[in-house]
């Protein structure tokens, strides 16, 4: 077994009681490769912000996680030799059975999410206090959730969001033990998260729900996922070079912003970076048919990332200069 500890990483249970008391949201942000945890640390150096670095059951499928292991032992001394003391977890983003958190936690993550929310609540329950039984005997943290967000990511997906019952997190909360708590209250996964006819706003996030949450179970860690803005530069410029992504809107970032001021410690965003990357690659190879060098496109998109994760550090997580 391989602890936490031994890659220099912290439990999101550490990041979150600072969080609580500077009103802030530590960035959860999902990576698949090199190119794009260089860009999220690289981002978080020069903005002073904690961060977690989240892989989904896919991306650890798709990365290796032996190789995983390894490029987050490789971001703690690119930290190190940047003389930054910037705080960071591992996290397992969405975790569906007992078996992938604790195959984890044995290899080095110092959080997981177990997502037992497609499971009646009773098994939700059940499933969830059996994950957390095993990893606080290691130290590590958990996230559960109630409440099903709608939208494709990865391996995850629901046809409609099922709002968090805020009558419910407390016996949840209390049954299980878990460290955090993801609520379903208007965000979606993926790029196309509100079908909107023309015309139409997107929808406000239910604040009413997370208010009561916060209620019951004040100054608990609350979790939002599906929370990126489908930031409409990167949609456009997909579109200018060859894409065709209609309609794609997300979470308006001042409602985020609002969110992270209040009991929500952690705001995962994935699809941002997906725009992001793609829209800078797809303007290399539009510019430059002729470029077969992966450096030459993959760079620009890094550096395209550096750019966006400080953007939502400093100005929609107010996470920068909190590590």
């Amino acid at each position: 077994m391989v602890s936490y500890k031994e890659i220099g990483l912290t439990t999101t249970a550490d990041l979150y009681v600072k969080a609580i008391k500077g009103k802030y949201a530590v960035p959860g942000y999902n990576f698949n490769n090199m190119e794009q945890l260089q860009a999220i640390i690289q981002a978080c150096i020069e903005t002073k912000s904690p961060v977690i670095l989240q892989v989904s059951s896919g991306a650890r499928k798709y990365a290796n996680q032996t190789l995983l292991r390894h490029m987050a032992k490789g971001a703690m001394e690119i930290i190190k030799e940047a003389g930054s003391n910037i705080q960071v977890a591992l996290h397992l983003d969405h975790g569906d059975t007992y078996e992938l958190c604790v195959s984890c936690i044995e290899t080095g993550f110092s959080s997981v999410m177990i997502d037992g929310s497609a499971h009646k609540f009773d098994d939700n329950v059940i499933l969830t206090k059996k994950v957390v039984e095993f990893a606080h005997k290691h130290g590590v943290s958990v996230e559960g959730e109630l409440g099903v967000l709608a939208g494709i990511e990865d391996e995850v997906s629901h046809e409609a969001t099922h709002y968090t019952k805020p009558e419910e997190v407390e016996e949840f909360v209390k049954r299980t033990g878990v460290d955090s708590l993801a609520i379903s209250i208007g965000t979606s996964h993926g790029a196309y998260k509100f079908k909107l006819k023309p015309g139409e706003s997107v929808p406000p996030l239910r604040f009413d729900i997370l208010e009561e949450v916060e209620r019951r179970i004040p100054g608990f860690p609350i979790v939002l996922h599906g929370a990126s803005s489908v930031m409409p530069e990167y949609v456009a410029m997909i579109n200018k070079y060859g894409g065709k992504m209609d309609n794609a809107v997300g979470v308006p970032e001042d409602q985020l912003r609002r969110a992270a001021r209040s009991a929500v410690c952690k705001i995962n965003i994935d699809s941002d970076g997906r725009l992001a990357m793609t829209a800078k690659i797809r303007q290399v190879f539009a510019e430059k048919p002729g470029e077969f060098d992966p450096r030459k496109y993959l760079g620009p998109a890094r550096d395209e990332l550096i750019k966006m994760y400080k953007y939502k550090n400093i100005n929609v997580l107010g996470s920068a200069n909190q590590s």
